[in-house]
């Protein structure tokens, strides 16, 4: 049967991040997408001029619906929005027998907060305890341990911060910083350095949600967290390369690329 991922994540009504950016990197990685909506965005390449988040019930009964009836091999969250929704997605996803992955959606690309402040505690104590792996880039790792990273030293730092809330496996995002695009994953004794060309390419929009998504990917598929991880960031890595311009801001990362790569069309 195909390996089946479920992503809990809000609604980008311009298709570049969230849950339709997740569900095309798993229809491109070759499993079978399903989603749980926790928040319905109005959002462009601009920006995000709107949010609007679910009922806690509405949540609850579309993820019992999925993994009760069709199951899942490996989980993703992104966008929860509010500490209720947190706290009931971290309390699913605990009770739910496969890996999770948890993209601790803070900001949108744009800079739009994505998170009420009154939820990071219950990401704290909840959520991270739940996860596999978490995601963190730099911004939501100063916002949820303090720590600030403005070099490659500085990831065991923030790693080890993230680590201490209870996730198994930490993948510290470093595309913010200088030079090639390097994310550390470790567990807290094994390391796995995770690096890339850097492309001059503004079109990332999606980029978390695709990592994430792939890791998420890779685990149904039955890969080890590592393995996971290094084909991840290779299928990033190439959907940055193929950003495209759409609208008139930042456009989002090729979903298809290898596809198109092989048609002959990239």
């Amino acid at each position: 049967m195909i390996p089946r991922v479920l992503t809990v994540a809000g609604s980008d009504s311009g298709g570049g991040a969230g849950v339709q950016a997740d569900l095309k990197t798993m229809l491109a990685l070759g499993v079978h997408g399903m989603s749980v909506i926790t928040a319905v965005t109005a959002q462009n390449s601009l920006g995000v001029q709107g949010a609007w988040e679910l009922p806690v019930e509405a949540v609850r009964a579309q993820y019992r619906s999925v993994v009760d009836d069709i199951g899942v091999q490996a989980v993703k969250t992104g966008m929860l929005a509010s500490a209720e929704l947190v706290e009931a997605v971290a309390e699913l996803i605990a009770g739910t027998d496969a890996p999770a992955v948890v993209d601790p959606v803070g900001v949108s690309k744009h800079g739009d907060s994505l998170l009420a402040a009154s939820a990071l505690d219950s990401v704290r104590t909840a959520l991270l305890p739940a996860a596999t792996v978490a995601t963190p880039n730099l911004d939501e790792v100063r916002q949820l341990t303090g720590v600030g990273v403005e070099s490659e030293d500085d990831l065991r730092r923030a790693a080890a911060a993230v680590l201490a809330y209870g996730p198994r496996w930490v993948l510290i995002k470093g595309g913010h910083l200088a030079g090639d695009a390097v994310d550390l994953l470790t567990d807290g004794s094994a390391e796995h350095w995770l690096r890339a060309p850097r492309h001059d390419n503004r079109h990332t929009h999606g980029t978390g949600c695709t990592l994430a998504s792939a890791i998420a990917s890779g685990l149904a598929k039955g890969l080890p967290v590592p393995e996971a991880a290094h084909a991840a960031k290779e299928y990033v890595t190439g959907a940055i390369a193929a950003g495209f311009a759409l609208g008139a801001g930042i456009g989002p990362v090729d979903h298809g690329w290898r596809t198109r790569a092989q048609d002959g069309r990239a």
